[in-house]
C-alpha cells in the first residue's frame, strides 16, 4: 500500500466500515472504527432533531478527537498502516447540514482548533451511492433508529461531502462510484476497488465509475 494513513468516508448506508475492515484484514493494518453505537444522543437525534443535534455533534466531535488523538500516537510495527472508516472533517460537514447557523458558528472554532492537532489522511476515498441503494442498505443492516432517516437528509448530506471535496484543493480525495458493484458479497468487485487504491494520486479530486 503507498499510503500510511487511509479513510474510508461516504454517506450513511455507503459500506465505508465493511470495505475498512475487509482492506485491514487482508493487508493487517491497524483499524480505527468510529463509535457511534456508544453515542446515547444518535437514537434522540433522529426523533428530534432540533432538540439534539447540538448536543449530537459535540459528543461526535469529542469522541472522533480523543479516539484518533490516542490512536494515531500509538507506534506500532506488526501493522503495516492505518486504516479508519471516518476523517474528522466529517463532523464540519454533518454539523453544517444539522446545526442552526450561530451553534454552527460556535462549534466551527472549536473544530478548527481540535483539527489543527490531528494527522490528516494521506488519501480520502469516498465511496459513492445512489440515495436509493443508501436506503436499501440501511433498512437490511436494521438499525432501528435509522428507520426514520429519509432521503432528502441523505441528499443533503451527499451534497455537503462534495461541497467539501471541491473547497479542499489540497486534499486528496478518490471518488468511487460505487452502484454497479458490490464488494461486500463479490471478491471481484472487492479486487476492482483495492487495485483503484493502491495506486498513487496528486492532490485533488478524482472520480472513478464503474460500467
Amino acid at each position: 500500500m503507498r499510503y500510511n494513513y487511509i479513510a474510508i468516508e461516504g454517506n450513511i448506508g455507503s459500506g465505508k466500515t465493511s470495505l475498512a475492515k475487509l482492506i485491514a484484514e487482508e493487508f493487517n493494518a491497524r483499524i480505527i472504527l468510529e463509535r457511534f453505537e456508544d453515542n446515547s444522543f444518535l437514537p434522540k437525534f433522529y426523533k428530534d432533531p432540533d432538540k439534539y443535534a447540538f448536543p449530537l455533534e459535540m459528543s461526535f466531535l469529542a469522541d472522533r478527537y480523543q479516539q484518533l488523538r490516542e490512536e494515531l500516537a500509538k507506534g506500532d510495527l506488526f501493522k503495516s498502516f492505518t486504516i479508519a472508516d471516518y476523517f474528522i472533517d466529517k463532523s464540519l460537514i454533518f454539523a453544517r447540514n444539522n446545526l442552526q447557523a450561530d451553534e454552527f458558528n460556535l462549534y466551527s472554532k472549536l473544530f478548527d482548533i481540535i483539527n489543527s492537532t490531528l494527522p490528516k489522511p494521506e488519501l480520502i476515498v469516498f465511496l459513492y451511492n445512489s440515495i436509493d441503494r443508501l436506503q436499501d442498505n440501511i433498512r437490511l443492516r436494521g438499525r432501528l433508529y435509522e428507520k426514520s432517516i429519509q432521503s432528502d437528509y441523505l441528499e443533503k448530506i451527499q451534497e455537503g461531502y462534495f461541497n467539501y471535496f471541491k473547497l479542499n484543493k489540497l486534499t486528496r480525495v478518490l471518488i468511487i462510484d460505487t452502484q454497479s458493484i458490490d464488494f461486500v458479497s463479490n471478491p471481484k468487485d472487492y479486487a476492482k476497488i483495492l487495485s483503484i487504491i493502491k495506486k498513487e494520486y496528486p492532490t485533488g479530486v478524482h472520480r472513478i465509475t464503474f460500467l
